[in-house]
C-alpha cells in the first residue's frame, strides 16, 4: 500500500516538474522571438533600398506600352451584303482593343530589406533566431501534454500556446518551400509574442487533467483543427491587411502621386498586391473546408458529450459567423464587382469574428464551454 502511495507521489512530482519545464520552456522561447523581432526590425532598417520604386518604373514602362496599344486600334475590314446580294465591301469599321490587367504584372518586392549583403545577413539571422524560438516553443508543448498526459490544448493557456505554435511552424514550412514569405516574419513574430505574453499573464492555468466533457478523442481532432485553421487564417490576414496598404500604394503611383519616402521604402519590399491577394485567397479557401469540418466534428462531439449536436453555445454560435464571414468573402472572389478591396475587408472581418471566438467567447460569455480556463 505504501509503495502504491509513494509511486503516486512520485508520478505527481514528475508531472510538476515537466509542467514546470514546460514554463521554462515557453519563456526562453519568447526571449528568442523577442532576439527574432529586433533582427527583423534591423533587416528592415539597414537592407538594401535598391529595388525601391521600381513598382513606379514598371508602372510608368507599362502605362507607355499600354498607351501604345490603346492607340494602334487594329482596323477591321467587315464584309456586308447589300439587299441586292452584290457582297459589295461596305465601310471599315474600327475596333479598339483597351488594355487589360495593368496592374497584374508588377514585380514582388524582395520579401523583407535583403538585397545586400548585410541587409540579407540580418534577415537570414532574424530566420534563424525564428526556427531555435519554434523548436524552444515545440518542445514546451511537448512538456506540457507529457506532464497532464494529454492533449495540450484543454484550456486557454495551451490553446495560445499551441496556436502560436503553428502559425510559426507554417511560417517556416513556407520558407522550406521556398516561397517568398519572409515579410510575414516581422509581424507574426510580433503577434507570437503579444499572444504568449497574454497566454502567460492572464490565461495562465496549472497543468491539470480534463473536466469530463472534454476527456474524449474528439480533443484531439476537434481543437487541433481549430488550431491549425486559426493559425493559417492568421497567416492569411496578415496578407490580406498588407495587400490594402500596398493596392494603396500601387493606386497612388498609377495616379501619378508620390507617396512617402517612409511608406515607399516598407512598400516597395512586399510582394505586389495581386501577388499579396492572391496568397490570402489560396490559404483561405484551402483552409475553409477544414474549418467546415471542424464545426461538424465540434457538433459530433457535442452529442456525444451533451446528448445534442447544436445548442447556441455563444461558442457554437461565433464558430458558424466565422464559417459565414469566409464564406463570404469566397462567394465575394467569385463576384466580379466585389474583388479586390471589398473582399478583403470581408476577409478581415472574418478573421475578427475568428479572433472574437477565440477570445472574446470565453472571456465575455457563459457557456458550456466556459471550462476553457480563462
Amino acid at each position: 500500500m505504501n509503495a502504491a502511495v509513494n509511486a503516486v507521489h512520485l508520478a505527481v512530482a514528475a508531472n510538476e516538474n515537466l509542467a514546470e519545464f514546460s514554463n521554462l520552456l515557453i519563456r526562453s522561447a519568447m526571449a528568442v522571438y523577442a532576439l527574432a523581432f529586433v533582427a527583423h526590425i534591423v533587416e528592415w532598417v539597414f537592407g538594401s533600398r535598391s529595388r525601391v520604386a521600381r513598382t513606379a518604373a514598371a508602372l510608368r514602362a507599362e502605362g507607355a506600352r499600354s498607351a501604345e496599344r490603346t492607340g494602334a486600334a487594329e482596323e477591321i475590314s467587315v464584309t456586308v451584303r447589300t439587299s441586292g446580294g452584290t457582297g459589295v465591301l461596305d465601310k471599315p469599321k474600327v475596333v479598339t482593343r483597351s488594355a487589360t490587367g495593368r496592374r497584374a504584372g508588377l514585380p514582388d518586392g524582395p520579401g523583407a530589406a535583403g538585397g545586400d549583403e548585410r541587409g540579407d545577413l540580418y534577415g537570414r539571422i532574424a530566420v534563424s533566431l525564428t526556427v531555435l524560438a519554434f523548436l524552444l516553443h515545440f518542445a514546451s508543448v511537448l512538456t506540457r501534454a507529457l506532464s497532464v498526459q494529454r492533449a495540450p490544448w484543454g484550456n486557454m493557456y495551451e490553446f495560445s500556446t499551441a496556436f502560436s505554435m503553428v502559425a510559426v511552424g507554417a511560417y517556416l514550412g513556407f520558407l522550406v518551400a521556398r516561397k517568398n514569405v519572409r515579410w510575414i516574419g516581422l509581424p507574426l513574430v510580433t503577434t507570437v509574442l503579444l499572444d504568449l505574453g497574454l497566454a502567460i499573464v492572464v490565461f495562465y492555468t496549472e497543468s491539470d487533467q480534463l473536466v469530463p466533457a472534454l476527456d474524449s478523442y474528439w480533443l484531439w481532432i476537434h481543437v487541433s483543427l481549430a488550431i491549425v485553421c486559426g493559425a493559417l487564417f492568421y497567416l492569411g490576414a496578415v496578407a490580406t491587411l498588407l495587400y490594402l496598404f500596398r493596392d494603396r500604394y500601387e493606386a497612388k503611383l498609377e495616379a501619378g502621386g508620390k507617396p512617402g519616402a517612409f511608406a515607399s521604402s516598407v512598400l516597395e519590399r512586399l510582394p505586389s498586391a495581386a501577388s499579396l491577394d492572391g496568397f490570402a485567397y489560396r490559404i483561405n479557401a484551402a483552409v475553409f473546408p477544414f474549418w467546415t469540418f471542424t464545426i461538424i466534428a465540434g457538433a459530433i462531439w457535442a452529442e456525444n458529450a451533451w446528448g445534442r449536436y447544436w445548442g447556441w453555445d455563444p461558442k457554437e454560435v461565433w464558430s458558424f459567423i466565422t464559417w459565414v464571414g469566409y464564406a463570404c468573402y469566397l462567394h465575394a472572389r467569385a463576384t466580379a464587382g466585389w474583388k479586390g478591396r471589398r473582399a478583403a475587408y470581408l476577409a478581415l472581418i472574418a478573421f475578427l469574428c475568428f479572433l472574437f471566438n477565440y477570445y472574446g467567447v470565453n472571456v465575455f460569455f457563459d457557456g458550456l464551454h466556459s471550462y476553457a480556463g480563462v
